[in-house]
């Protein structure tokens, strides 16, 4: 047996004169030709590696930058309009919804993280109510920690937090399941057996997100109200019975519903990009943890912009 690499060694031998290497005894007519082939080819010398100026490097890389985020837009769309349809298949019960299925993603996704949410926006709420109160106290307004408190907490910080922890905890998860998906091929085994893997596997997991972020933010919110009650009374000296009738004066309907419109778009937004960070998996380890981060920070860089356009919309319909 004679392959390719040990021709390569012999003619080798034989260039460089070693010691009864001159010439090939009892080769057959095949390795004979192997042996010719071989030989007749001239290692060349590889051009020099070309490195980009130092001047248009920046600009090369924020061109790179800017076709691969055009390139996350339209695969986003994509994989939201493969969604949709889904939806609407489910919705005319062309396709059944598997219930089992999104009724254990919303057990992982939302149930289990409500302790952590829960904690955070307890410590964020007590921080910021400290951090009020000692700027108040020197205007002599120290009660309007209560104002404040109620109205971001709803508004932005709890439906917020809720969205960075759910990006982090639950938005890499989705992309390492469909990430491993995409390693063993299991996405093709479903289309061969004639099962749509967005209505199988996407869907009830972005239905989840859709259905449970508000959830989740709500309890984040009165997390973060329980940290504030708790550090008026303990650092402000505010009793908790004041803190509670200023609060009636100070909630509105509208500051709890801007915080609970808000998440469903936030938990689609987290759904999608996970989704299409794990259908980007090429089938190797590195790629799945590359993907597994680049999802995380995706969703939450997304989460914070989109929490901003809200803010604005809102803002400037008087909402």
């Amino acid at each position: 047996m004679l392959d390719t690499t040990g021709a390569w060694l012999l003619t080798q031998l034989r260039r460089h004169g070693a010691a009864g290497a001159g010439s090939f005894v009892g080769a057959s007519s095949k390795h004979q030709t192997l042996l010719a082939r071989i030989d007749e080819y001239e290692p060349a010398d590889l051009p020099p590696q070309h490195t980009d100026n130092f001047l248009i490097a920046p600009f090369i890389a924020l061109g790179r930058t800017v076709i691969d985020a055009s390139k996350d837009v339209v695969s986003v769309n994509a994989t939201q309009g493969h969604l949709i349809g889904a939806f609407w298949r489910t919705a005319t019960f062309q396709s059944p919804l598997r219930l089992a299925s999104f009724v254990e993603q919303f057990e992982q996704i939302i149930l289990r993280a409500i302790p952590i949410v829960a904690l955070i926006s307890l410590v964020v709420g007590a921080i910021i109510t400290q951090q009020t109160i000692l700027q108040l106290r020197n205007f002599g307004a120290a009660i309007l920690v209560v104002d404040l408190a109620a109205i971001l907490m709803f508004r932005e910080i709890g439906v917020l937090l809720a969205a960075i922890m759910v990006a982090g905890r639950s938005g890499s998860a989705i992309t390492a399941e469909i990430g491993s998906m995409r390693i063993r091929e299991e996405f093709d085994a479903l289309r061969v057996m004639g099962v749509d893997p967005y209505q199988a596997l996407l869907l009830p997991r972005a239905l989840a997100l859709i259905v449970g972020l508000p959830l989740l933010a709500f309890v984040g919110s009165m997390a973060g109200l329980a940290g504030a009650i708790l550090v008026a009374k303990a650092y402000g000296g505010i009793p908790i019975e004041v803190f509670v009738i200023r609060l009636q004066d100070a909630m509105t309907i509208t500051s709890v519903a801007v915080g609970l419109l808000k998440s469903p778009f936030m938990g689609l937004l987290i759904g999608l990009i996970a989704s299409v960070e794990g259908m980007k998996v090429q089938g190797s380890s590195e790629s799945l943890g590359r993907r597994t981060t680049s999802s995380v920070v995706k969703s939450i860089f997304v989460v914070i912009v989109a929490d901003g356009l809200f803010a604005i919309f809102f803002a400037a319909i008087g909402f």
